[in-house]
């Protein structure tokens, strides 16, 4: 009786298999992971600033949870246009709603690209701008309740740092192609596919070859450096080493005096006493003199150019001492050392800088600064787009999450980083769990600055930073020749961060939006992942079903059956039959469950007695109104 099947209309199935088996119906799309009606939740629609009504929509369908939409699709109004159209008094309307009707509630915030990296390249005060409407959506979301979660997308409009293709055949992950950010003009390069130097016989990967650009533009700026600092050096060396004057036996001025004699050149009274002297003997002197200013403007030149590559230099071995790689961080400190005690050793010379005295020495201390330089770790001209991202998206989340923090204590809003969608910027797992990171430990670092101890610090970084996991996101590296197995892998590494979660499915090629189990996201691999994960709480964790595509596409209808078909959900409470994957086939509707139910040739064949009920009581009267639902807010 287990396995049986009874067609009682043709086309149609009846089935009661109590088993929850992936052929159960034939029309039935369940994926073999069971989850409750409970745990799912929908979005408000994105498009109206009514966000009042379109709450109470989508309340009205049965779910639990509604994420309230911040986000401004097709509105043309900029990131914050939809946001900003929505009167202040809404979002308390919208949490009395929720009390009333017994609710939870998320939010999606704008659309913002938290780098402060555009088309035109990165600019500070972009990011700085973004950081402001980020912090605006949160401070509104807090009105929505306390601690509620709020999704930003870790990028919007950021090209995808690394182009990562997986060899199904030798099971390996190659990097084709990467793009830099030069950090002193904000431009972007594309380094592309390995290439071979034939000279050399090696084949630089994208990352080998940045590497190689950025030690051969410091060997070229350090070798122009030591060019000048020699040149100057020996100008002035020449310049000193003949002074005896024409018509002279024997020399009238030593280089002391010589050196005092240019210092005062055109002081009144050195220009008196040359007048007393012959014209050839002018001539030379001044000759001199220009001879020793020309060698002077190159230690000059040279001095500066030096002072600003130590600052490039100390910069960057600052910031690489912070790194979480250790091999990195040790080595960066070994060149602050290096740096410092040249430093020390140079700092009482610069005093007597404008002494011309001093200027064959200093070309010295130039030359050797230089060695110095050469020798310490190679700073980053070009730095991966990859790590400059991650540094300047952590700084706005980070800086999000504090100020919220500030105003909200411990009720302030979940600042929770969804995977955009594959292709685009920071979207892989690995991605994340490092935006992350960064974001609490700027976060710790400021809130101890408050006076928050370093334990407690941490605690409210790891409550208030998490991840949104959006599943049909992550699918798309399929498009790369990723497969399951790899898709398993990136839940896994990000499984610990996971605070909320986006359920859409597609092939895994383009960006679509449809219910679970209509393409071959794996959610089942997924889910079991992050049950294992979190354990008993992982029942807390909402899950929302974002299906753009199916809404447009399929008769404008929220996909809260079909959702609860492909989880196989149990029609009641307890933990037993019926449930959806089976229910929506049985009795043998002429449509399965799709379509028109009770077609006209029914009234006209067995009377219409009841044709002018509700669709829903199996009449056919329109309205576009629920009798459930109640008149909708306008």
């Amino acid at each position: 009786m287990s396995d049986y099947k009874l067609n009682f209309y043709d086309g149609a199935e009846y089935t009661m298999q109590p088993k929850y088996r992936e052929d159960s119906a034939s029309l039935s799309p369940f994926i073999g992971y069971q989850l409750p009606s409970s745990a799912f939740g929908f979005p408000s629609n994105p498009q109206t600033a009514n966000q009042i009504d379109a709450v109470s929509k989508k309340i009205s369908t049965g779910t639990k949870t509604v994420e309230v939409s911040g986000v401004n699709i097709g509105g043309g109004e900029g990131a914050m246009g939809l946001l900003d159209n929505i009167p202040k008094q809404h979002f308390k309307e919208i949490n009395r709603l929720k009390k009333l009707a017994g609710v939870d509630l998320t939010f999606h915030g704008p659309l913002v690209e938290a780098t402060g990296i555009s088309r035109q390249g990165w600019d500070p005060t972009q990011r700085m701008q973004a950081e402001r409407q980020m912090s605006s959506a949160v401070e509104r979301a807090h009105d929505l309740g306390n601690n509620t979660i709020v999704t930003f997308h870790a990028s919007n409009g950021l090209p995808e740092p690394e182009t990562l293709e997986y060899d199904a055949k030798t099971k390996k992950e190659t990097l084709k192609q990467a793009w830099v950010v030069d950090e002193r003009t904000g431009s972007f390069q594309n380094i592309g596919p390995p290439q071979k130097d034939f000279l050399t016989g090696q084949t630089l990967d994208p990352y080998e070859e940045v590497k190689k650009r950025n030690k051969e533009a410091w060997d070229r700026e350090l070798q122009q450096v030591s060019f000048h600092a020699y040149n100057g050096s020996k100008q002035i060396e020449g310049a000193l080493k003949q002074h005896e004057l024409p018509g002279q036996k024997k020399p009238e001025l030593d280089e002391k005096q010589l050196l005092k004699f240019y210092k005062d050149f055109y002081s009144p009274e050195t220009q008196n006493e040359l007048k007393k002297l012959p014209p050839e003997q002018v001539t030379y002197l001044t000759d001199k003199v220009h001879d020793i200013t020309h060698g002077n403007l190159y230690l000059r030149d040279a001095y500066s150019s030096f002072r600003n590559l130590y600052d490039k230099a100390y910069s960057a071995a600052e910031k690489a001492s912070k790194s979480n790689n250790q091999v990195k961080s040790e080595e960066a400190q070994k060149s602050i050392n290096q740096l410092e005690s040249f430093r020390k050793e140079i700092a009482h010379k610069l005093k007597g800088l404008n002494d011309p005295t001093n200027m064959v020495e200093l070309s010295g201390e130039i030359i050797k600064g230089i060695d110095i330089l050469r020798s310490i770790s190679t700073p980053q001209t070009l730095t991966p787009l990859r790590e400059f991202a991650i540094d300047k998206a952590s700084d706005t989340f980070g800086n999000v999450a504090i100020e919220a923090y500030k105003k909200f204590k411990g009720d302030a809003p979940i600042i929770s980083i969804e995977n955009p969608p594959a292709g685009s910027g920071l979207s892989r797992a690995q991605d994340l769990k490092e935006v992350v990171e960064a974001s609490r430990k700027k976060f710790v670092a400021s809130a101890k600055e408050m006076g928050l101890s370093k334990e407690k610090a941490r605690e409210e970084a790891e409550k208030l930073i998490g991840v949104t996991w959006d599943v049909g996101h992550i699918n798309m590296i399929r498009k790369h020749g990723f497969g399951t197995e790899q898709l398993k892998k990136e839940t896994q590494i990000i499984a610990p961060f996971v605070k909320h979660i986006h359920l859409s499915d597609n092939f895994g090629l383009e960006h679509t939006e449809l219910p679970m189990g209509m393409g071959n996201v794996p959610i089942k691999e997924h889910e079991e992942i992050l049950k294992k994960q979190f354990g008993e709480k992982f029942k807390q964790i909402k899950q929302i079903v974002e299906t753009g595509s199916w809404f447009r596409n399929f008769n404008n209808v929220t996909p809260f059956a079909e959702t609860l078909e492909a989880f196989g959900s149990p029609l009641y409470p307890m933990k037993m039959g019926s449930y959806w994957n089976s229910s929506r086939t049985t009795g043998g509707g002429y449509g399965s469950g799709y379509g028109t139910m009770l077609p006209s040739v029914n009234f006209s064949t067995y009377g219409a007695g009841f044709s002018q009920l509700p669709s829903e009581l199996g009449g056919q009267a329109g309205g576009g109104r629920s009798r459930m639902a109640g008149t909708p807010n306008e």
